[in-house]
């Protein structure tokens, strides 16, 4: 199947998952506001697994365009992040398929932003994500796929999103590869992990993300 024909088919599993999410969810049901507290301690580390109202860092990272972009160009978007590298030929090729393929779910959406962390860095230069955001289709204007200082990156994966499970210290020798998904809302906080090479777990994160809509329309 091409992968024009394997977006019609996730479009249309996704849709129907979406129909039946739709009747199986209760209207005062909302999703889980993550705490380190509420996740395995091996993905903690020790110093934060009593701090509560945990919000994503701030960040200072590159986009494949050159731009420099940080949190506050995301703005107020419900955020789906994920951590990958160019090279790697295993998980990220089926991770960014899927990424594409939530992008063109969401396509036209002001309220979404997809954001693909390089890790490693050094390779993945502006011009090799530019490259490599062109094999999946990646619009800049709403998916961003960012490098930047390698230890940076590694300390919001693990301490910022809880992302992977090693612990490291962002240096020559460590390495990040996981294929965790995962959901923040508008206000920078974590509402939902899943599987990136899962397409029953995307569909769920679709989902998830209509039901962060009705949230966020109820508190206006």
């Amino acid at each position: 199947m091409g992968t024009k024909g394997g977006i019609l088919a996730f479009l249309i599993i996704a849709g129907i998952g979406i129909v039946i999410s739709y009747f199986l969810i209760k209207p005062d049901d909302v999703l889980p506001i993550y705490q380190p507290s509420d996740l395995k301690p091996v993905l903690v580390d020790a110093d934060q697994r009593g701090k509560e109202d945990h919000r994503v860092s701030d960040f200072k990272l590159i986009n494949q365009l050159g731009d420099t972009v940080t949190r506050e160009d995301v703005g107020q978007k419900i955020v789906i992040a994920d951590f990958f590298f160019a090279r790697c030929q295993t998980i990220c090729p089926v991770m960014n398929e899927n990424m594409a393929r939530l992008q063109d779910y969401f396509k036209g959406s002001d309220d979404i932003m997809l954001l693909s962390h390089s890790v490693t860095p050094d390779y993945d230069t502006p011009e090799v994500l530019y490259e490599y955001g062109e094999r999946f289709g990646a619009d800049s204007s709403m998916w961003w796929l960012m490098t930047g200082e390698k230890a940076h990156i590694y300390e919001l994966a693990r301490r910022s999103y809880f992302a992977v499970l090693d612990e490291g210290d962002g240096g020559m020798q460590d390495f990040v590869h996981t294929e965790n998904v995962v959901l923040v809302d508008s206000k920078g906080r974590l509402r939902g992990f899943y599987d990136g090479t899962n397409l029953e777990e995307m569909n769920q994160l679709i989902a998830d993300v209509g039901r962060l809509r009705e949230e966020r329309a109820g508190e206006k």
